[in-house]
């Protein structure tokens, strides 16, 4: 038996700041023991693409810009701000940062919610060539590709969570 409680504040913040991922996935008795990244990811994916396109949409905005204001001003996760660290974003040139700035108005003024990427393993170029090239995108192509970045950070979130998986 999985207890309601201990389950939500473990999973909840899987998907940033949007527990009723998690409360939706367990609810539906689609999280069973044991308790594996991969069978946890499943149910809460499944949640997430079970929910409308207008709670998705917000699930994405829930998400803070790469290397923005809340970064500066230390109000990240502490999942965000490793995740952002390891890729380097907090040691970024003035340059860098007016680029990532840019880029960030940007995206968000043809989109509605920030660029979302799963950083680990990638370097702070590769996170701006990924941006540079993703701007370009339709509005559906985009929506569908944050989606996925976001069930790629959450699976990076819980293999963390669930060591020895």
């Amino acid at each position: 038996m999985i207890d309601r409680a201990d389950f939500l504040a473990r999973f909840g913040g899987v998907f940033e700041h949007s527990p009723f991922i998690a409360e939706r996935a367990l609810d539906a008795g689609a999280v069973v023991p044991p308790l594996t990244a991969d069978g946890v990811h499943a149910a809460l994916t499944d949640a997430f693409r079970k929910a409308s396109a207008a709670e998705q949409l917000g699930v994405l905005k829930a998400h803070p810009d790469l290397a923005g204001k809340l970064a500066i001003a230390g109000g990240l996760t502490e999942d965000s701000r490793k995740e952002q660290a390891g890729a380097g974003l907090d040691r970024l040139s003035q340059d860098e940062h007016a680029r990532f700035t840019a880029l960030n108005a940007a995206y968000v003024e043809k989109f509605g919610f920030p660029f979302i990427i799963a950083v680990k393993g990638l370097t702070k170029d590769d996170i701006l060539a990924a941006f540079e090239a993703r701007v370009g995108n339709t509005a559906d192509e985009e929506f569908e590709t944050a989606k996925t970045q976001v069930e790629r950070i959450a699976l990076l979130r819980l293999k963390a969570a669930l060591p020895g998986d």
